[in-house]
């Protein structure tokens, strides 16, 4: 092995590493419903992690701080959809659903993505990402659906799975406005601030709903949620970006619902269905499908 492929090695472990932290905090996520309330985990995860960066980033933040302020509007925003709204609903939808079906609604970020970006960027959809889109949506609707598509109608749908697709609708709008504003802000001073935003947003649930107790039960997996994919799984995230790209770092998170999978099947007992297997597959392919680039056209000029 060359020292340029040793080096490629190296370097695909921290997305596979950061995917796989975000895999198992969904898996956490599921495990933890019964041991503490949505608003509280997420209250907590955020709160020590503001604890953590507060001795290492505040100095920073304060000697940078004629960076930031013109942009906390921005960052206000991107906590709101990215650090809320999508976590909070992602607590709630634990309670309702599956880990596993959690992770394979949490692979559509790039497709609602694609579509979030027209919207709000004007980025006209290809004929790839069109397609790509209706597979996964075809695929989204088997897996809710047990196998049986009309079924869902009839139930109702999956209230859980509902409420992950909308959390997965709101954290691509986070996604979109960081590649519209692209904020020259340090990736660790623009996330602290987007914590302390978070943390604002918090206190009138909290205020309201109260928080639960912190005990043995619940301890280990606030601590995580708190540490892994709150701060070490975006640093590896950005790092791999820095390394090998965005479009390449990207393609990546489609490991999450098969990560996600194998670890609720071993720690859950969570069963791994033929509907799971066929919309799964039907999902991932309409995905990698989206995310092809068609070439552009060659324009000749008359002479």
């Amino acid at each position: 092995m060359t020292q340029q492929e040793k080096m490629l090695s190296w370097v695909i472990l921290l997305p596979v590493s950061a995917v796989l932290i975000w895999s198992l905090n969904i898996v956490v996520t599921r495990y933890v419903t019964d041991f503490i309330s949505p608003v509280s985990i997420s209250f907590y995860r955020w709160f020590f992690a503001f604890l953590i960066l507060t001795p290492f980033i505040l100095p920073r933040v304060i000697r940078e701080r004629a960076l930031i302020v013109p942009h906390l509007k921005q960052l206000a925003v991107l906590s709101a959809f990215g650090l809320v709204l999508y976590q909070g609903l992602a607590y709630t939808a634990a309670h309702y659903t599956t880990a596993t079906n959690m992770g394979i609604i949490n692979a559509f970020i790039p497709i609602f993505t694609i579509f979030v970006s027209m919207l709000i960027l004007r980025d006209i959809p290809n004929r790839y990402a069109i397609i790509g889109s209706l597979l996964s949506f075809a695929g989204l609707i088997y897996v809710m659906g047990q196998g049986n598509p009309w079924g869902l109608l009839h139930a109702g749908g999956q209230w859980g799975d509902l409420l992950m697709i909308i959390a997965v609708f709101f954290y691509a709008f986070y996604g979109v406005f960081l590649k519209k504003w692209q904020l020259q802000i340090p990736l660790m001073l623009s996330l602290y601030v987007q914590i302390l935003f978070a943390l604002l947003y918090h206190l009138p649930f909290v205020a309201w709903l109260g928080l639960d107790v912190i005990n043995l039960a619940n301890a280990g997996s606030v601590i995580y949620a708190s540490i892994f994919p709150s701060l070490i799984a975006p640093l590896l995230w950005m790092m791999a970006i820095q390394r090998l790209g965005p479009n390449r770092t990207s393609i990546f998170m489609n490991l999450m619902p098969v990560f996600t999978a194998l670890i609720a099947l071993v720690w859950l007992k969570e069963a791994w269905t033929i509907y799971h297997s066929i919309g799964g597959a039907i999902i991932l392919f309409g995905i990698v499908l989206a995310q092809k680039k068609t070439m552009a056209p060659v324009l000749l000029k008359a002479k």
